[in-house]
């Protein structure tokens, strides 16, 4: 399949890691005679010129979508409305419209009434990243065998669906679909309230009057060291995120608040054996990840990703 997909053009909106990542593993796929980069930055354009990301790459949305076949939206969440009001009056007939956002059905909410009929709107959502932003952040390899998750709505396009599986499957990912509200219930455990949880914990570190910031940063073993990894991602994205996923966000920190509770309590009367066996089921659940090929059995500290 990766093989055989190929477009004219792909117009990509935002040359952040994303953007810039699947402008990387397009080129590395050769699937486009045209490749066209978005962003409103004249500095973010000029650096991606400057890494030979596309064949070009301009600060008019509206111009760079002329002619596409495929447009991605890599920006954060909280743009989606007002890039799509600016690139809908140029999407040729038969456009399909993705996007890379970790939340589905916001984004599906604020595009579809702004979009023309004869184009496809797919959102979706590829599960990877770094903590790292900007054009040379990305890397070819970010989305090899990573999942991508698609929401379609339910009158799709069935071949249009499949040019896009086929596009993310070729971009070296496994593509899921499910439905929009499924999938922003499953992101708000899984991504989002941890690093809601990160942001806070480093916060809570930095604010301690009776440790020095010096003593935080000297001391942070793997624990700590993790949750800053996590708590550096773009504060622009999170803060959209969470506005835009409230409600299944809301509903897992409700859950988490009482099971921490519940440990909070069997710490303060002694309970070994209910600490015990949380940590057993937890460290499974980690193995398990392992074992999935979802991460590697070491920290992602200092990994080296190849372009």
């Amino acid at each position: 399949m990766a093989e055989q997909i190929h477009f004219d053009q792909i117009t990509i909106i935002g040359a952040g890691l994303i953007g810039s990542s699947i402008a990387r593993a397009v080129q590395r796929g050769q699937l486009a005679d045209r490749l066209v980069l978005a962003d409103e930055s004249i500095e973010v354009c000029t650096e991606a010129q400057r890494l030979k990301l596309a064949d070009a790459c301009m600060t008019d949305a509206a111009s760079a979508v002329e002619g596409a076949d495929l447009v991605v939206l890599a920006v954060p969440v909280g743009a989606m409305a007002s890039v799509g009001a600016a690139i809908a009056p140029s999407l040729k007939a038969g456009a399909i419209v993705t996007d890379v956002g970790s939340v589905k059905e916001s984004v599906f909410k604020s595009l579809s009434p702004l979009l023309p009929a004869h184009a496809h709107l797919i959102p979706g959502h590829p599960v990877a990243g770094t903590e790292r932003s900007g054009p040379a952040a990305g890397f070819a390899s970010l989305f090899d065998s990573r999942w991508c998750i698609l929401t379609p709505p339910d009158d799709v396009d069935a071949a249009a669906l499949e040019r896009l599986s086929a596009f993310w499957t070729a971009l070296g990912s496994k593509v899921e679909i499910m439905t929009a509200p499924h999938h922003d219930l499953v992101l708000a455990i899984t991504s989002h309230v941890p690093h809601l949880i990160a942001y806070n914990i480093v916060g809570t570190a930095s604010d301690l009057e009776t440790v020095t910031r010096s003593e935080v940063i000297k001391y942070s073993a793997g624990g700590f060291r993790d949750f800053t990894r996590i708590a550096a991602s773009d504060p622009t994205m999170w803060r959209d995120v969470f506005l835009n996923n409230k409600d299944a966000v809301l509903e897992m920190l409700g859950r988490f608040s009482e099971d921490l509770t519940a440990l909070q309590r069997a710490i303060r009367w002694g309970d070994g054996d209910q600490l015990f066996d949380l940590f057993t089921r937890t460290r499974d659940i980690r193995r398990r990840i392992i074992d999935a090929g979802q991460d590697e059995a070491e920290p992602d500290f200092g990994r080296t990703h190849k372009g």
